[in-house]
């Protein structure tokens, strides 16, 4: 009899190879190419044609003007916050990926969505590949499911997963996880390249076909990326990452795409004894223990996705022991600090040369947007001259190597956000200057700055 043909497949890339290699020709990565066995041909279906894999159920190709387009309202989870990540609630035939660290609260957050959505749409198969029927039931214990129609299963092999779901025809389908689960048409292990996007591809095709929404749970590297191929993210239709420190009560549930809604929108939840609660006002969870008073903190008016945040910027000067200063920093890029440090010292005057620089956004956000340039040279400046930002002052503002303050998007919803948290003054770009969109001016001054100089003196005056 003669063997089965085999390749090895890189479990960082995907790339195949005919034999063994010590690295990957494609992505360089060492001691990543693992054994698989090729899938032997199957049969031809019953009507004598190729088999088909098609998404939707037409028969053929079908002219633009003819496709007529259907209004489906979109499904909640009963928990607001997911809802606004999500783009509004859940999309019918939609395929979702949630990825975060070990321990995060993942299969904690989809529990309590599931439970919800079954009581208020239908009922929800749950697939764990990694917990048994009674690790899943306790934690709901805790988590308060209650009676609603949910209903659990233990199981890895995709094709009992997906007997299970035409048998039962949940209105929801959720598998955790996706490295778990394996088809029994491969010979390879469970987690590698080769199930992982066999998996994906028959669990998108039965969410399309049947118009069930379905979430797939993804482990990360320890670089913090979603393990698998990348193929697995342009898969699904939705990829969720859930961030946040162990340390910290809080978590953050972001869309990095979503094909139904605006990418970089965020969720926030607070994590307690009795589950993930949804904090409805983030702004005042990451003011709520801010020192009054104190140099080295200013207050920055961020846009997450659709919605803005006020968060604290924090930052401390001091003296350098070994002659070579150091420039660290937590939620803000560290390239970007060097390069505001640089501007401060040429465009600003101020000696930072043998200092250490070090700044944080307080709370475990992570703040990647030009706006946050300003409330960072904000915060430098206060600690080194020792002199707290003026009280109730919000500031936003791209600054650039000129020295310059650029305009940037969103200033109004900004400052109003400012206004409602009971901030009486901001400091923005002057190209933002607009009074029309801005607050009135008798509750709410708004400063236009158009250079680190005037901003400093507009903060400290």
């Amino acid at each position: 009899m003669k063997p089965p043909k085999s390749v090895y497949v890189c479990q960082e890339c995907g790339a195949q190879a005919p034999k063994w290699m010590g690295r990957c020709a494609d992505c360089g990565a060492w001691n990543s190419l693992v054994e698989e066995r090729l899938a032997e041909p199957s049969a031809a279906p019953a009507g004598g044609g190729p088999a088909r894999y098609a998404l939707g159920g037409g028969s053929g190709a079908r002219l633009y003007t003819d496709i007529q387009l259907s209004d489906t309202p979109r499904l909640s989870t009963g928990i607001e916050e997911f809802d606004r990540v999500l783009g509004g609630g859940i999309v019918p035939g939609s395929l979702v990926l949630l990825g975060g660290e070990p321990g995060i609260g993942k299969s904690t957050l989809l529990l309590q969505a599931a439970a919800a959505f079954a009581r208020k749409v239908g009922p929800v198969l749950y697939s764990s590949g990694e917990e048994s029927e009674h690790q899943v039931k306790s934690r709901g214990e805790r988590l308060g499911v209650g009676g609603a129609p949910l209903y659990l299963l233990a199981e890895t092999c995709l094709e009992r997963v997906l007997e299970e779901a035409g048998r039962l025809e949940p209105a929801l389908l959720v598998v955790d996880s996706i490295q778990t689960v394996f088809s029994m048409k491969l010979q390879s292990a469970p987690g590698s390249i080769g199930q992982i996007r066999e998996a994906a591809t028959q669990l998108l095709f039965t969410a399309k076909g049947r118009n069930l929404p379905t979430f797939l749970v993804g482990h990360v590297t320890k670089e913090g990326s979603l393990a698998g191929p990348k193929s697995l993210e342009h898969i699904v239709d939705t990829v969720l990452y859930f961030e946040g420190e162990q340390h910290h009560v809080h978590r953050i549930v972001r869309a990095v795409k979503n094909r139904f809604g605006e990418i970089s929108e965020l969720g926030v939840f607070e994590m307690t004894g009795a589950g993930l609660r949804p904090v409805p006002n983030p702004s005042q969870l990451f003011l709520a223990e801010r020192p009054a008073a104190a140099p080295g903190s200013a207050v920055l008016c961020c846009i997450e996705g659709s919605r803005p945040i006020l968060v604290e910027v924090q930052a401390l000067v001091s003296g350098s022991l070994y002659g070579n200063a150091r420039r660290m920093s937590i939620g803000i890029d560290q390239n970007r600090l060097s390069l505001l440090v640089a501007v401060l010292e040429k465009r600003a005057g101020l000696s930072l040369v043998g200092e250490d620089v070090f700044v944080n956004v307080a709370g475990g956000m992570s703040i990647d947007e030009p706006a946050a340039d300003l409330a960072v040279v904000a915060a430098v400046a206060s600690s080194v001259r020792n002199r707290p930002v003026r009280q109730k002052t919000a500031v936003f503002g791209e600054v650039g190597l000129a020295g310059e303050v650029r305009a940037v998007t969103q200033a109004a919803r900004r400052a109003r956000e400012a206004a409602q948290m009971g901030f009486t003054r901001c400091i923005l770009p002057r190209g933002n200057l607009d009074p029309r969109d801005l607050p009135p001016r008798d509750a709410f001054e708004a400063v236009g700055v158009g250079s680190v100089a005037e901003a400093l003196d507009a903060l400290f005056a």
